[in-house]
């Protein structure tokens, strides 16, 4: 290869946007001729090895391509400091076109430019094929969200916390600081105290370690204190969904995990632009967290779901190259003639603790012909007063079940589907921190993926006695008996409660797990995780406007569970868990109804739901027979 570092791009308003352009080159002196262009567009830094040079520059230019990565506008190298707003970037649609444009017109491009990118990699690929450059020729679309307000940052009307903590991987290597040592030392400051940060809201502008990037800091309020969906989150920076019918008709894949936050998305995407193009849309989805397929990991938190499991940059590209090389160079690809979808169907293992300590849960791929699965059979189960969860309809005297929401003790998260929720190890004060770079510090919060729904020692927020979530009395337990078959399940599930409650605001949230029963292994059985979600009941009617509830007050609030793909064995249990909190992965409801993000106080709810066969609660699971 031989790269030309730093190339200045001339955006259509006079910013420039920085990119290394990676060409294909025999002793050091660069092909003749044109070459078909992979594009990364990133925030994290063009030259990072890891996630750019590695897997793409180094595996691509080889095989005949120009690689092009290119940092964001208001990011490292690029011009427009002060313009960057984590992922709410008014110009990013136009950045985009302008980029596959220019490249276009290059001497030694062929015209043809495929995009590549995971997270808000995977955003701008989205915006950019909404404005349709003509030379955008197809796309690779990874773990990325599509409205940022349900997927990424206000999901059920709660703020994921986790968007918190991805502020702050920004800001540390933000443009706006790089010669201030002072202000980059307030962010580190803050990542090494981020467990206390996020133990002491509310958040107040000016008051966070984020306020020496006020661009930033601004993102974070517009994320705090929007609970609404209003103008900003229907830009469509922010929310895509609704312009979906502007998409350019590219070849695109989708590829995500089951135990990623944004896999309502990754399915969703491809479901839109199959139904709306004509050009061939495929979808991925593995047992992986947000970076698990780049990882290599078989497992995803304490699970693991055997050697198959296992992609990495080597798989991972092994299903890029063909998937490109037809596309972009024209090549046949016998990948062509699979069946457009391909999941990887968790369960099915031993249940033993393997050698690395994990929860061999097992699972296997699977291709399929469209998402979802047209012979999926929806089936309620409804929630029963003894805590049963069961096909048969409750009866009229199916007692409802109340218990306190303390918002100073909520429910804390045990695994999930996260990403960015990090803290900064501290160094002694006698280290040399020159030779310690920031990333090489940070650590999870909470481990997301699959866990024990068990409270230790080392959870956050973690108080004695240190026992299953299950016990807890502000978590109601609804599970089947014990499967006397296996049942897979296989898609989305939506949960529908009755409740009622003495505050007039409160939260109400889901989860869905996989019981095992007490083994060797597990004497207390291992309660798996499976997906979660929650609502704000002042949005249980929508999200475009709040209104409180009266207290006492019988209402109908929902929950979206994100797609799963789950095989319960005969022998385990299908569990739904009920609670008012989840926390650190979303912020706690004070149950005050004051305005959302600037509460002044706290105080205890009694929440009531109901199950009775005037009022069923229950959930929808997506059973696929056989």
């Amino acid at each position: 290869m031989v790269v030309a570092k730093d190339v200045m791009m001339p955006m259509r308003d006079g910013v420039r946007l920085a990119a290394d352009i990676y060409h294909p080159a025999v002793n050091g002196k660069v092909v003749p001729g044109k070459f078909p262009v992979i594009l990364g567009r990133t925030s994290y830094d063009k030259t990072w090895p890891q996630l750019w040079i590695e897997p793409v520059a180094n595996f691509f230019t080889p095989r005949g391509y120009v690689v092009v990565i290119q940092d964001l506008r208001g990011r490292h190298m690029s011009e427009g400091t002060g313009q960057y707003y984590h992922t709410a970037n008014v110009h990013e649609g136009e950045d985009g076109y302008d980029t596959v444009e220019w490249i276009a017109e290059q001497s030694w491009s062929n015209s043809r430019v495929g995009m590549v990118g995971s997270s808000h990699g995977g955003i701008v690929q989205t915006v950019a094929s909404l404005t349709k450059p003509p030379h955008l020729t197809c796309m690779w679309v990874d773990v990325a969200p599509t409205n940022i307000f349900a997927h990424e940052a206000r999901e059920g009307g709660a703020m994921a916390l986790h968007m918190f903590g991805a502020l702050f991987l920004h800001a540390y290597d933000a443009q706006e600081i790089r010669d201030d040592p002072a202000a980059q030392r307030v962010i580190t400051d803050g990542l090494e105290n981020f467990r206390h940060l996020v133990s002491s809201m509310p958040f107040k502008p000016g008051n966070t370690p984020l306020r020496v990037v006020p661009n930033l800091e601004k993102t974070l309020f517009d994320y705090y204190y929007r609970g609404e969906y209003d103008e900003f989150w229907s830009q469509e920076c922010c929310d895509q969904t609704p312009h979906f019918d502007r998409a350019a008709d590219i070849p695109a894949v989708f590829s995500g995990g089951w135990y990623d936050p944004f896999t309502f998305a990754t399915t969703g995407q491809f479901s839109e632009m199959t139904t709306r193009n004509s050009s061939p849309q495929r979808l991925l989805v593995g047992p992986w967290t947000h970076s698990g397929m780049r990882s290599g990991a078989t497992f995803a938190g304490d699970v693991d779901f055997g050697p198959d499991a296992g992609f990495g940059n080597a798989v991972y590209n092994e299903h890029r190259l063909p998937w490109f090389d037809h596309w972009l160079k024209g090549l046949p690809s016998e990948t062509q003639e699979e069946p457009p979808v391909r999941i990887f169907v968790m369960g099915g293992g031993t249940g033993q603790r393997n050698e690395a300590g994990r929860l061999d849960h097992g699972g296997k791929w699977r291709f399929e012909y469209e998402w979802p699965l047209a012979r999926t059979n929806p089936t309620t189960y409804h929630l029963r007063s003894g805590g049963g969860l069961t096909t048969e309809a409750p009866a009229q005297n199916d007692q409802s079940i109340s218990y306190t929401h303390d918002p100073d003790n909520p429910v804390p998260t045990i695994g999930g589907n996260m990403v960015g929720l990090i803290e900064m190890v501290k160094l002694p004060k006698w280290a040399d921190h020159s030779y310690v770079t920031p990333r090489a510090r940070m650590r999870q919060v909470v481990q997301d993926g699959g866990a024990h729904q068990q409270v230790t020692a080392d959870t956050f927020g973690a108080k004695p006695p240190y026992l299953p979530l299950a016990m807890r009395p502000d978590v109601l337990v609804f599970q089947t008996d014990l499967l006397e078959q296996d049942i897979e399940l296989t898609g989305p599930c939506e949960v529908t409660l009755w409740i009622a409650s003495t505050a007039v605001d409160t939260d109400f949230t889901a989860k869905l797990v996989d019981v095992y029963a007490p083994s060797e292994d597990y004497p207390g059985g291992y309660h798996l995780n499976l997906c979660d979600s929650i609502i704000r009941t002042r949005y249980r009617d929508g999200y475009q406007r709040g209104e409180l509830m009266k207290p006492g007050e019988i209402c109908q609030a929902r929950i979206a569970l994100p797609p799963i793909s789950n095989l319960f064995k005969a022998g385990h249990r299908i569990r739904l868990d009920i609670a008012s909190s989840n926390f650190p992965r979303f912020d706690v409801n004070p149950n005050t109804g004051e305005p959302v993000g600037k509460h002044t106080h706290t105080t205890p709810a009694l929440n009531t739901v109901y199950v009775d066969n005037t009022r069923p609660s229950q959930i929808v699971l997506p059973v696929i027979p056989g």
